[in-house]
């Protein structure tokens, strides 16, 4: 154990993670198994995974017949390019079966190897959409505050959380950012929007892009109109509408994908994470039949955009059993059956605890946020860190989450595998109680 340490420390250079902690104080955790919403590290602890590890872990650790779909197509066709129109039946088939789950304007897929490629392909697809159809002033990409989109640069660029910015100190040009919804309510966030649209001119604008609920940024619940109004505006001005749906797709909101809630049909879709459950890098963009169209008629000679492994077969064997799985067991079902109980535990948390202010959740995607005094709306010092205390607590009962803070903001995120059963709810509740009342205890404050 001591020279796995000392190995991380000196040849692993952690993402999102603190180098300076890392030297000092060595990995956190060294996970060995993973079994259900459990991973068990090397010591033999076992924790509650209420994150998924990265919002990703959908049906949960340790299914074997994920393992068996890679060896089955591992030992017929482990890779093969698909640049140059070569294929391979099981991304055809992984294609047209997330065509029959998307919107049903929505048909045809680019596949990359994550969230962050997906979105950079969708801004380099949507530009070329706008340049073959002579218009290639139409370059910039507005996006929310708090929104996030991944670390390539074009999705760093995109990201609306300024911790992601300040890292290589420069952005890319073309991306403007507009107020999110949850603080500024629909009209003000709308309101925000188009005044960045005519400001930058709407003959300029490309696309615009949000996620259906904003994960990384504290999971931020927009109003239930938000997206009819949404998109009305990108019609009013000819604006292509990208859902980013890494996060909330593939159940993890209730429905197979997030948007479902608003009844809105967006022009191009980016996912990744919940389509594999993370047991391979997969992601990609859906486009609309009327954007393919263009692109089919428009777009002459080589597309000079792909990664090398676009179309993966054994990426796509895996998710093709994913998805299977997904159906089979009515997670998606499960997922909306188990928020409700989950939402409605934060909010009983939320009356016998004084600390907690607002309560959210859709599906198994929640958050509970700590206030000093909730009914004067007033937070904690940003020194307390109270986030990362409460986080830290649960730790130490076995439990892993998120801790988000932000311009006075403590929240803690909630996403754990579809799979969650009652009881392991009911468990996960309880050490969150214990959690922050113990928090709060030593904070001196009333619980």
């Amino acid at each position: 154990m001591d020279q796995l340490i000392e190995w991380d420390k000196k040849h692993f250079i952690h993402p999102t993670s603190s180098i300076r902690d890392q030297q000092e104080k060595g990995a956190k955790v060294i996970f060995e198994k993973g079994e259900g919403i459990y991973l068990t590290d090397k010591n033999g602890k076992k924790y509650i995974d209420a994150m998924s590890s990265l919002w990703n872990v959908n049906i949960g650790h340790g299914r074997k017949e994920l393992g068996e779909a890679a060896r089955q197509q591992m030992d017929q066709l482990a890779f093969s390019s698909a640049f140059s129109t070569f294929s391979h039946e099981p991304t055809i088939q992984l294609a047209k079966k997330i065509a029959d789950l998307a919107p049903s304007n929505l048909n045809a897929i680019f596949f990359t190897s994550g969230g962050s490629e997906s979105n950079d392909s969708a801004f380099k697809l949507v530009r070329h959409y706008w340049r073959i159809q002579g218009q290639p002033e139409r370059n910039k990409i507005v996006s929310l505050k708090r929104g996030y989109h991944g670390v390539a640069a074009g999705a760093t660029s995109a990201t609306g959380i300024p911790e992601f910015w300040d890292m290589a100190g420069q952005l890319q040009s073309g991306f403007v950012h507009a107020a999110t919804p949850y603080w500024e309510g629909t009209q003000g966030s709308i309101k925000s929007i188009r005044e960045v649209i005519e400001a930058e001119g709407p003959e300029t604008i490309a696309a615009f892009i949000a996620e259906p609920i904003q994960g990384a940024g504290g999971v931020l619940v927009p109003p239930s109109d938000y997206f009819q109004e949404i998109r009305k505006l990108c019609d009013d001005y000819g604006i292509v509408f990208i859902a980013d749906e890494v996060i909330t797709g593939f159940g993890r909101t209730g429905t197979m994908f997030g948007l479902e809630h608003s009844g809105v049909q967006p022009d191009m879709m980016t996912f990744a994470k919940g389509v594999t459950s993370g047991y391979f890098p997969l992601g990609g963009v859906i486009v609309s039949d009327q954007i393919h169209g263009v692109l089919k008629e428009k777009s002459m000679g080589t597309l000079f955009h792909g990664f090398t492994y676009s179309g993966h077969p054994t990426a796509a064997a895996v998710a093709l059993k994913n998805i299977e799985i997904i159906e089979k067991e009515g997670l998606v079902e499960n997922s909306r059956k188990m928020g409700e109980l989950l939402l409605e535990g934060f909010k009983k948390l939320k009356a016998d605890l004084q600390i907690i202010g607002d309560v959210r959740g859709v599906g198994l995607l929640g958050a509970v946020e700590l206030m000093e005094d909730p009914s004067a709306n007033k937070r904690f010092s940003p020194e307390l860190k109270v986030a990362g205390k409460v986080i830290e607590a649960l730790h130490q009962r076995g439990v892993i989450c998120r801790a988000v803070a932000y311009e006075g903001t403590d929240i803690i995120c909630f996403s754990p595998p579809l799979v969650i059963k009652e009881e392991e709810v009911k468990t996960l509740l309880e050490k969150l109680r214990e959690a922050i009342s113990e928090v709060a205890q030593e904070l001196s404050v009333k619980s």
